[in-house]
């Protein structure tokens, strides 16, 4: 191993002018508690003396909100042609299912707790309100053993946990997969690369964007203590996000939201401006 649905009908039913500001909202939320810009009720007369600086940091929290997601590495196991294998080029590789093999691999499938993702990909240069249809989405990350297809030992004949799927209306690609395993050096995550098209993902050229969506420490914790995941239990006990060789330099706009459970499965949520 090396380094490298709690809202309703009525929410889901509002469509996109809703979605994309409830999102940003959350989020903006969670970057104004850590920098403590969120007052407490019953503060004395300090609070309202600071209230003017509040007011400026949510600002420029706003606007951080709408900056594109960071660029990062694709690692030493990316499959998309720039180190050894390509799989992009496989028929089979665009489906919203990557659990299992498929093509000429072995046809394994990786076991572990149920996870669906869900990226939206928005114009950065649009105050992020605009969605990106027709962009493609490619997803790659390891299995609950910290195992890579394609690449780790025992499993250069699989390519699970891989596939590309085409932006629709609302920006969205959304893939059913397994939460991924915690391994020596790097804090849990996913990797992604963001296409201009279908076409250009699918001829493994034209990336718009490559980075990583992390997890949040309490959600890995929940999963790893379930069964296949202990050795991952073990390597996240000595792992923090704010020192991981990744995410040490910032965090906030890859952390995926994340609700559910290891017994019904979790959903993960991150917005993609590009």
């Amino acid at each position: 191993m090396r380094s490298d649905h709690a809202d309703g009908p009525d929410e889901h039913d509002r469509g996109l002018s809703h979605d994309l500001p409830v999102l940003a909202r959350r989020r903006m939320i969670r970057l104004m508690a850590g920098a403590g810009l969120i007052p407490l009720v019953g503060c004395t007369s300090e609070a309202s003396e600071t209230s003017g600086k509040a007011a400026g940091g949510a600002a420029s929290a706003a606007a951080e909100e709408c900056a594109a997601i960071p660029e990062e590495t694709a690692g030493p196991f990316p499959g998309d042609g720039s180190n050894g294998v390509n799989v992009l080029k496989e028929s089979g590789v665009v489906r919203s299912d990557i659990r299992s093999s498929f093509g000429d691999s072995a046809g394994g499938t990786a076991e572990g707790v149920p996870l669906t993702v869900t990226l939206t990909v928005v114009d950065a240069a649009g105050d992020c309100g605009t969605p990106k249809e027709g962009a493609a989405v490619y997803v790659w990350h390891c299995d609950r053993e910290g195992t890579y297809s394609l690449y780790s030992e025992g499993a250069t004949e699989e390519n699970w946990l891989r596939g590309v799927q085409e932006t629709d209306a609302k920006g969205q690609v959304t893939f059913t997969t397994v939460f991924p395993g915690c391994y020596p050096g790097r804090w849990p995550h996913i990797h992604f690369e963001v296409y201009g098209s279908l076409a250009d993902a699918t001829a493994a050229t034209g990336i718009t964007s490559t980075s990583q969506l992390a997890f949040p420490r309490d959600v890995c914790e929940r999963v790893y203590k379930t069964d296949g995941y202990r050795e991952s239990g073990v390597h996240l006990r000595s792992l923090s996000i704010e020192t991981d060789t990744v995410f040490s330099d910032g965090h906030d706009r890859q952390l995926a939201t994340v609700e559910g459970s290891p017994q019904a499965g979790f959903t993960a949520a991150l917005v993609v401006p590009v």
